[in-house]
């Protein structure tokens, strides 16, 4: 299993995406907001999100998949299958809007490639483990990634 914690991939992703950024930072408030909203959607995805897992009393630890209790298909995971993973990608993303320029993308690719190339793939193994069919039904329902099949 993955010994990074996936909101450190953020942090240094959004230190990152700051020292990527243009220098000059006057233009660009539409730019701006539209980055707010995608954070603001992000911070609700990842309410929601977590409001399942206290609802459905399992673990929401990335670090410890096997201790999950349940497999959790309502609220946003019948839509996605990492909705935390996409509101932090959303995050990164909103950040990379406000930074302006190219560059601050790069982060957001990275955390996106990691998190699709090691930590879920570690997660999917570690639950299809545990729940068997009844993940393995989920995962052919539902996307990793929203609207993406895996």
């Amino acid at each position: 299993m993955v010994l990074i914690p996936p909101p450190v991939y953020v942090l240094a992703g959004a230190v990152a995406q700051k020292l990527l950024a243009p220098p000059d930072r006057s233009a660009g408030v539409l730019r701006k907001v539209a980055g707010g909203a995608l954070a603001a959607t992000a911070v609700g995805l990842d309410v929601w999100a977590t409001r399942e897992f206290t609802r459905h009393r399992t673990t929401i630890n990335p670090m410890h998949p096997a201790n999950a209790s349940a497999v959790m298909d309502t609220g946003p995971f019948a839509y996605t299958r990492n909705p935390i993973y996409l509101a932090m990608t959303c995050l990164l993303a909103g950040h990379a809007f406000a930074r302006g320029g190219a560059a601050p993308w790069l982060p957001v690719a990275g955390f996106v490639a990691v998190m699709d190339r090691i930590q879920i793939p570690a997660e999917e193994h570690a639950l299809q483990e545990k729940f068997g069919e009844d993940y393995a039904g989920y995962a052919d329902r539902v996307p990793r990634w929203f609207g993406l099949r895996s």
